[in-house]
């Protein structure tokens, strides 16, 4: 797909369309949906736009990680899929899963750094090269007597009103953990409690300023690796109402927003174009998709984009009975998928089954 929008820019748009994906799939055979994971087992779901019966655990695509009973810590929308044993740390592997073959296992990072934010994200496709940016705060260092941290450092931080958040970044073009400088923001700052988005060679985290009472955008730049903060458009940089749900995502190759407000049942969307500017693109009317699914708009919904005209919606409000929905605001069209119970997370991937090589060949003994 990556090959198509490179090669015909003109007809670039035309590729993130739904019809113009599912013709592309079938004519691949290329896998496009979400890989779903449950919170109480880790147990890992392909769900695809085309197939709208109820996903199992039998699916050929996981079987390799049912066995060995990991969770999904990352995706890369590529298709390859960041792994661990362990909710916040051990041991990490890196497997394509549609290629039905057996992954790498990379080197530890830094044992004394509790993880807070994993990501991946994929450079290059051929030869395959990919970065994974690890976070952890400082504040949840391990004991160590002999460390170079001091405590006159610690009350440094608090002092200054500064929270650090230490930074490692796996290349796999040199197959090796590498300790960068500490990512450094005011305590006023956290994460939100949402995925990633990878998008135009980079990392975006959106962030909350609870003495601005207002949200920003945290980037990292796969290439250059460095960090930089993107204010959200003036009517959403402050919440206007408490039950209004803003999110970032991916559209159409761009990294783009939505603001979804619960009173009105209209969904803003956003994207930030090559000069840095905020566009609003989108008003989507979801009066109709809630009369249909939602009489009483849930507060758990969450957003993303399947394809330039395809919302992805996921109910988390009943951990028992999580549902998921395509919903085509152009033509109405609407796909429901009973996905199961305690889902937690959902990782969009638009890949093929051709096998690939995740190491370089000097690093293969």
């Amino acid at each position: 797909m990556k090959k198509c929008r490179v090669l015909l820019k003109e007809c670039k748009d035309l590729t993130y369309e739904s019809s113009f994906m599912r013709l592309h799939s079938a004519r691949t055979s290329t896998m496009v949906g979400y890989l779903l994971q449950s919170s109480r087992v880790p147990t890992q779901y392909l769900v695809s736009i085309a197939d709208s019966v109820k996903p199992t655990a039998y699916s050929p695509y996981v079987t390799y990680f049912l066995h060995h009973r990991f969770r999904v810590v990352a995706a890369a929308n590529e298709g390859l899929v960041l792994c661990s044993l362990s909710k916040f740390g051990g041991a990490f592997y890196v497997y394509k899963p549609t290629s039905n073959e057996g992954g790498e296992v990379l080197p530890p990072p830094n044992p004394r750094f509790w993880r807070t934010k994993i990501s991946m994200l994929v450079l290059r496709s051929n030869p395959l090269r990919f970065k994974i940016v690890r976070l952890s705060d400082s504040k949840d260092d391990a004991v160590d007597l002999d460390s170079k941290y001091s405590d006159e450092e610690d009350n440094f931080s608090v002092l200054s009103n500064e929270k650090s958040w230490h930074c490692e970044i796996f290349d796999s073009k040199s197959w090796e953990w590498k300790q960068s400088d500490d990512l450094k923001l005011t305590c006023h700052y956290s994460f939100m409690n949402t995925q990633d988005v990878s998008v135009c060679g980079g990392l975006h985290w959106l962030m909350f300023n609870d003495q601005q009472d207002k949200h920003t955008i945290l980037s990292f730049d796969g290439d250059k690796e460095e960090w930089t903060m993107t204010s959200l458009p003036d009517s959403l940089g402050r919440k206007t109402h408490r039950d209004d749900q803003i999110a970032h995502v991916s559209c159409e190759g761009k990294l783009g927003l939505i603001n979804h407000s619960y009173e009105t049942k209209m969904l803003d969307v956003w994207i930030l174009n090559h000069e840095k500017i905020w566009v609003k693109k989108h008003t989507i009317n979801l009066k109709s998709f809630n009369e249909k699914v939602l009489p009483s708009p849930s507060p758990f919904l969450s957003f993303s984009f399947y394809s330039a005209d395809t919302l992805f919606m996921m109910d988390l409000g009943c951990k028992y009975s999580v549902w998921v929905y395509y919903y085509n605001f152009k033509t109405g069209e609407l796909k429901e998928i009973y996905a199961g119970k305690f889902i937690e997370s959902a990782y969009f991937i638009q890949t093929d089954s051709e096998p690939v090589q995740l190491k370089p060949e000097q690093y293969i003994y």
